[in-house]
């Protein structure tokens, strides 16, 4: 069973993960994380000190959320299986992604803009995911192309989801995962 504490500070990570990637890191106050999780704002000063704490602790929350998503793909028989498995959850997200973007790439972006530990620590999350890429085609024997396919697998999906987002038009996303699948059932 999970302590009082633990639970508050779940509710503040979850409420956190919501407003940033509805509203951004810079414009969501611990107020407004506060208020969402329905923590008393002095008792956010508890378990994260600063905003930056809150922010890592995002980070890394993400960060987790993105290992058991792999995991599951990992789970799959076929590198090309994985693969589809990445391009078909943007495409399952495609209303969201219109509504509040990327939850990594968007996050990522905005961080780098102010620079700092923030965004550095923020960096990992796309580099895992192109890591992740990578192997896998290496694993269809891409050898020496595999880092450039996965560049261009993950930067059609950012690009893909940025426009989305900025056009509020989920066949965006449609459209070009419907491309990518062909490309990788190319491959």
């Amino acid at each position: 069973m999970e302590s009082k504490e633990t639970n508050k500070r779940s509710r503040l990570l979850e409420a956190a993960n919501k407003l940033v990637h509805a509203q951004g890191f810079n414009q969501t106050t611990l107020a407004d994380i506060a208020q969402e999780a329905e923590v008393p704002l002095g008792n956010v000063y508890y378990y994260f000190k600063t905003k930056e704490d809150i922010g890592s602790a995002l980070i890394e929350h993400r960060a987790n959320f993105y290992r058991g998503v792999i995991d599951s793909w990992n789970k799959l028989p076929d590198p090309k299986q994985r693969i589809l498995a990445l391009i078909q959850m943007v495409f399952d997200e495609r209303e969201v992604l219109a509504q509040s973007g990327c939850p990594i790439g968007s996050l990522c972006q905005e961080l780098h803009k102010d620079g700092g530990p923030l965004a550095e620590k923020s960096a990992t999350l796309l580099a895992a995911i192109l890591s992740w890429a990578e192997q896998q085609f290496r694993q269809l024997g891409k050898g020496k192309e595999s880092p450039d396919l996965a560049l261009h697998l993950v930067a059609v999906l950012q690009g893909a989801s940025l426009l989305t987002h900025t056009f509020n038009q989920p066949d965006l996303v449609a459209r070009e995962t419907s491309r990518l699948r062909e490309w990788v059932n190319s491959l």
